[in-house]
């Protein structure tokens, strides 16, 4: 049976049909031992479509396409939604409540006419959050949470939400940034000294800005015969590399035990031989631990932060430092913050493009450390001053720069 998906959004559904074909394909995977078909997209269709014509032979091409759609979308867990993660243009998906869906397509937000009521809603909740062994219910209605495919899920349930149950999707990108599609010239060939050299690097931007695409870009730069691990709190990283091991953070579960906190994984992480730690977003006391494993030994590691520019970024990351429960003055924060970084990498969205807006180096001056850009109006100005953590790739090339910039450098 050949389905076509412009019956997926037909509003005709015969929802007791689709209850009774979903209901089937699920004991069939429940008698094979596993939770669903172990099946692709199309066999899957196929499947479901046979179920179908066995249940109500009559049923006409255009109903029992549109069934089996609905069937699938259950199935995947994303109901109604499942069309909106067929395009790949969509980057968000927001689900403001019933029937109020809007999404983010080409970089620009806008509505879409989808029927998507409570109890759909709640049940992609539920799926998520069971996907990734969370809870979310009224004594705990926020939760983060990601899909089988790595997209990133935030939910928040009444008596938070007041309009009903809320949901922000971060889809996983499908295809892989090419580096140099997001930077100006001369930059991408900087970054991969960066990475060859063992630098430590920070990238930094505001929300949607790329930054976990973009690091997802350099740190396929590694070397494949290097031993990754990564630490996020939701994970999404996926590393065209072969030697990862991925952790995540665990909250606490409903007797408030069994926290497990990034810092916690970071301190773990360096008993565990990483040739380089890579930690999704550093955002609290984890800094400190993370500052500490660059200076010890750990070079080449990368993160991300929240920040406005490369300046922020250290000002930022002396305020999580002082935060913490090490008590170390500024003096002393700021020495272990000038000694780890060597660069800041700034990216930003402009009309839905997102790209690298500035590269920052860490630089001692007047007693403190600063962020010196090496950015000019065509690329890159200038080159790093600080001397590479490896000797493996040499120095970096002036012919990186970008003229006339780098003639006033």
């Amino acid at each position: 049976m050949i389905i076509d998906p412009q019956f997926a959004s037909s509003d005709a559904l015969p929802d007791d049909l689709i209850d009774v074909v979903h209901r089937r394909v699920v004991e069939a995977g429940n008698a094979a031992g596993r939770p669903g078909p172990n099946l692709g997209g199309a066999e899957l269709l196929s499947h479901i479509g046979s179920i179908i014509a066995d249940l109500d032979p009559l049923l006409g091409a255009r109903e029992a396409a549109l069934v089996a759609s609905r069937v699938q979308a259950r199935i995947d867990g994303v109901g109604p939604l499942h069309e909106l993660f067929g395009d790949p243009a969509v980057t968000d998906i927001m689900v403001n409540g019933p029937n109020d869906v809007w999404v983010e397509r080409n970089g620009r937000v806008e509505p879409v006419d989808i029927a998507f009521d409570r109890s759909s809603i709640e049940r992609l909740i539920e799926r998520t959050v069971a996907h990734s062994g969370r809870r979310v219910d009224p004594g705990s209605p926020m939760v983060d949470s990601r899909l089988a495919d790595g997209s990133r899920v935030n939910v928040v349930v009444p008596p938070l939400a007041l309009d009903g149950p809320c949901v922000t999707v971060r889809r996983f990108g499908a295809t892989a940034v090419d580096i140099d599609a997001m930077c100006p010239p001369g930059v991408a060939d900087l970054l991969r000294w960066a990475v060859a050299a063992r630098m430590n690097v920070l990238i930094s931007g505001g929300t949607g800005a790329g930054k976990t695409t973009f690091l997802n870009a350099i740190a396929a730069q590694i070397s494949p015969d290097e031993r990754i691990i990564t630490i996020e709190d939701s994970a999404e990283l996926r590393l065209a590399v072969s030697h990862v091991v991925r952790l995540e953070s665990r909250p606490a579960n409903i007797e408030g035990r069994g926290e497990v906190t990034i810092r916690e994984l970071v301190r773990n992480s360096l008993r565990m031989r990483p040739d380089r730690i890579i930690v999704g977003e550093v955002r609290g006391a984890e800094a400190l631990d993370m500052l500490w494993a660059m200076n010890t030994g750990h070079e080449g590691s990368l993160s991300t932060i929240h920040a406005n520019s490369p300046a922020d970024v250290l000002r930022r990351l002396q305020v999580m430092v002082l935060a913490g429960d090490a008590a170390l003055p500024l003096w002393a924060a700021d020495e272990q913050i000038g000694a780890a970084i060597d660069l800041v990498v700034q990216l930003a969205r402009h009309d839905g493009r997102r790209s690298v807006v500035d590269v920052g180096e860490v630089v001692a001056a007047d007693d403190r450390w600063r962020c010196r850009s090496l950015l000019g109006d065509h690329g890159l100005a200038s080159l790093p001053t600080r001397e590479a953590r490896s000797a493996t790739p040499g120095p970096p090339s002036p012919t990186w720069c970008q003229r006339p910039d780098a003639e006033r450098a």
